[in-house]
């Protein structure tokens, strides 16, 4: 969907655990060395891509704290992957989030006309997708995502501990 984006991505993750049996993250877990280029090459140069074509692509996390382990992997991997092909990435913890009405699922909005939800586990599996043109919905997800990124903080200044 990043290929057919003419103006803007943005994508809001609320969740602190996803896709725990993911090669990469449990690669992480043992050696804590993040290989960007073995597991994420395909999408960061479609993110490349994208941005060169002059796409902004967002993406805003709201994380609990202290973090997860696989929130520290995510947050180990933005520099390399996320922030080097061009994203910009945002985080706001989860005690700022409360005044903030947020639909129940993460999801990416695409140039402010398409909406796809990520369903998941409560494990973290991802379990499926919902695509939605409900301009009621679009509305929901990117006034949500312009409240958590208007809080949320950049990426270069944000700390775990």
């Amino acid at each position: 969907m990043l290929a057919s984006a003419q103006r803007e991505a943005v994508h809001l993750e609320m969740r602190d655990t996803y896709t725990p049996d993911d090669p990469c993250y449990v690669e992480w877990q043992k050696s804590r060395i993040i290989d960007v280029d073995t597991h994420w090459q395909e999408w960061r140069d479609e993110v490349r891509n994208t941005v060169a074509r002059g796409v902004a692509i967002r993406r805003a996390r709201i994380v609990s704290q202290p973090v997860t382990e696989f929130i520290r992997y995510e947050y180990e991997l933005t520099s390399p992957l996320n922030v080097a092909a061009g994203e910009q990435v945002r985080w706001l913890p989860r005690d700022q989030a409360s005044g903030l009405t947020l639909p129940g699922n993460d999801f990416w909005v695409f140039d402010d006309h398409l909406v796809r939800f990520t369903f998941f586990a409560g494990n973290g599996e991802y379990v499926g997708e919902e695509l939605a043109t409900d301009p009621a919905l679009i509305k929901l997800c990117t006034t949500a995502f312009e409240a958590v990124w208007q809080q949320g903080i950049d990426h270069s200044k944000y700390q775990l501990d």
